[in-house]
């Protein structure tokens, strides 16, 4: 039951500023009182975003001209914090499809892989011309190449780092563990079924 072959994810960038992003700031413990994660995209860096009284702050997520942005840049160690699922849930609902950062908090980079959203480690020098191309024009299509390794922009491009085994499971279609292991049942069964010890 391989699901989409993510490849390639093209699209309008945003960058959001800073380092050690944890999954608080990403989604505020309050929000996460849902069954589902429907709904989470409109809580996406909710307190930066907005005054307590529900109107905008100043961020970036806010500007028009960022809006439609389906690949978030960001910086050092983004995700750290709890290990919230929420997290990469409400950065999938909220649109992105992809991120690229310097470095990424380890349990965080997993749960966005069984989303299908890739994340590319980039380096700081690569990551700033990236930001400044993105200021300069905000409609730029930025591509991340996930088979290559490669992020490809306005005629510039640079390798980034995806791990083989996050590469694989995106290309392949298999990045959501619960899917391969529905697609596995019948095996399991028949393992089972051959095993005396489960004989009923």
């Amino acid at each position: 039951m391989a699901l989409e072959n993510i490849v390639k994810v093209s699209g309008k960038a945003v960058y959001v500023p800073g380092s050690d992003i944890d999954t608080d700031r990403i989604i505020p413990a309050r929000f996460m009182k849902c069954v589902t994660f429907d709904g989470l995209g409109e809580y996406l860096f909710y307190d930066v975003r907005k005054h307590a009284d529900g109107t905008d702050k100043e961020h970036p997520l806010n500007e028009e001209r960022f809006k439609g942005a389906t690949i978030l840049l960001a910086g050092v160690n983004f995700g750290c914090g709890s290990s919230r699922e929420h997290a990469p849930q409400a950065i999938y609902r909220y649109g992105f499809r992809a991120v690229v950062a310097e470095s990424f908090a380890e349990i965080f980079f997993g749960n966005c892989t069984t989303l299908g959203i890739p994340c590319a480690v980039a380096g700081a020098a690569e990551m700033a011309r990236l930001r400044a191309a993105v200021e300069a024009d905000p409609e730029l299509e930025v591509t991340i190449d996930v088979v290559g390794r490669r992020i490809e922009y306005g005629g510039e491009g640079f390798a980034v780092t995806i791990p083989e085994s996050a590469r694989e499971a995106l290309v392949s279609g298999h990045w959501d563990a619960i899917a391969d292991l529905i697609e596995g049942l019948p095996a399991v069964e028949s393992t089972a079924g051959a095993l005396a010890y489960m004989a009923r």
